[in-house]
């Protein structure tokens, strides 16, 4: 299997290089994309990520909608949330109304305060952590190694809490007013108009299932996602979970064994089963929207990248020049994403060179996540910053090596070479001297 996925790969990456296929390289190029998708659902990490997401949805999907609850009642619209539940159960089959009736009626012990102010507090928090472990799943997708700042969580969950929800209710239901409307009802008598309008409509739901994980894609990581890429995601994902759905609800059908061996707990292993495909569904777009917006990762996927020293000294340098440029013009700050696509690496590889920074007290992380310097330009040493980068790996076991004395000699020529070299030279004098003025 893994012989036959390497001649794939080289098939895919390396064929349309080959004299003689230049006709092919547009179909090859395209192909890439799922079979990156699929490489790494065979790998795991995927799965391994839909599976932890399932343990957090379970604790959390009541509060969750407790508070959406709350919110719809506030606005006179509370009676359209059990639709929605019996909509996300629907795959499951004829086992979907005793779902949305238990679900409904968890919710209403919250709402009638059955818990009290503590436990009302501790489902709030899972409602967070909920939102916080989908943020880290993505970010995981978008190799993003920091998350949002605490300030920022509590006030951009809040608000997708508040917002979301009525939005989503209010969406569904300007469609179907739209659909009942006397126009649309007029329209739909004359032809071919009839029949576009009657096409149009089963479209509807791809088309509000994509927008929503369009949405979710461009919010929910801590990076910059561009609107094509996360539209393709989207869009890929919205059929997905329509044609998904579709087909888990003829599977649940035939299954009848299931209820056989399972007897009452049936019921919530299919609930469960849903579950799991909904989220790897969302993680599947969310992949590809990474690899539409970085081609440059369909090869490497979702492997390690360990860095060298040199490297990493590079990085660093790098990232202090531009935080001391940015820094000297009055500008705002950089952020580690915006960093990562000027540079074109890895925000998580970058992430670890930034820490050491920040550990030797040269960068500083503001309150929205700009970088700025820890200190004067004039009084960072250029031989601070590349001993800063050469513990990007700190707090890991390190190796000490029994040398030759010959060797050692040699080490230290290196090392004093280096530092003779750029003795005395600060960042000021380097931004200045790479300033465009």
């Amino acid at each position: 299997m893994l012989e036959l996925a390497a001649r794939l790969e080289r098939l895919l990456f390396e064929g349309p290089n080959l004299p003689g296929r230049t006709a092919w390289v547009p179909f090859w190029r395209l192909l890439r994309y799922p079979y990156a998708v699929l490489r790494d659902l065979w790998r795991g990490e995927l799965n391994l990520r839909a599976m932890g997401l399932v343990y957090t949805t379970l604790l959390s999907i009541v509060p969750l909608l407790a508070f959406a609850f709350a919110i719809f009642k506030g606005v006179g619209i509370h009676r359209d949330l059990e639709p929605l539940i019996y909509e996300f159960f629907r795959p499951v089959g004829a086992k979907a109304n005793e779902l949305t009736a238990r679900v409904m009626g968890f919710v209403e012990n919250i709402s009638s305060g059955v818990l009290g102010s503590l436990g009302l507090a501790f489902l709030l928090y899972t409602v967070v952590s909920m939102i916080q472990k989908i943020e880290e799943s993505l970010n995981f997708v978008w190799r993003v190694e920091r998350p949002r700042s605490f300030a920022r969580r509590v006030s951009e969950y809040l608000s997708l809490m508040v917002v979301g929800p009525i939005v989503v209710v209010a969406g569904l239901g300007l469609t179907a007013t739209a659909a009942n409307s006397a126009l649309m009802q007029n329209l739909s008598r004359i032809e071919p108009l009839g029949t576009l309008i009657g096409y149009s409509g089963t479209l509807v739901p791809y088309a509000l299932v994509s927008a929503f994980f369009t949405f979710l894609y461009i919010f929910i990581p801590n990076t910059r996602v561009r609107f094509v890429p996360a539209l393709v995601g989207g869009i890929t994902a919205g059929i997905l979970w329509v044609s998904v759905g579709a087909a888990f609800t003829i599977f649940v059908a035939y299954a009848t064994r299931l209820e056989l061996v399972y007897t009452s707990f049936a019921i919530l292993i299919t609930a469960l089963i849903w579950i799991y495909v909904a989220w790897l569904v969302l993680l599947i777009g969310a992949q590809l929207s990474f690899y539409v917006q970085n081609p440059q990762y369909l090869r490497r996927g979702q492997r390690e990248i360990r860095i060298t020293g040199s490297l990493a000294e590079q990085l660093a340098l790098n990232v202090m020049v531009l935080i001391g440029r940015s820094y000297r013009a009055g500008e705002p700050g950089w952020t580690t994403s915006r960093i990562a696509t000027r540079l074109e690496v890895p925000s998580n590889v970058l992430a670890m060179v930034i820490r050491s920074l920040e550990s030797a007290g040269l960068v500083v992380a503001t309150e929205d996540e700009r970088l700025i310097p820890g200190r004067d330009l004039s009084e960072i040493d250029l031989n601070q910053i590349v001993d800063a980068a050469r513990r990007h790996h700190a707090g890991e076991p390190t190796l000490f090596v029994r040398g030759t004395p010959e060797a050692e000699r040699l080490t230290t020529v290196i090392e004093l070479a280096l530092r003779e070299r750029l003795e005395g030279r600060t960042l000021r004098e380097v931004v200045e001297a790479d300033s465009p003025a």
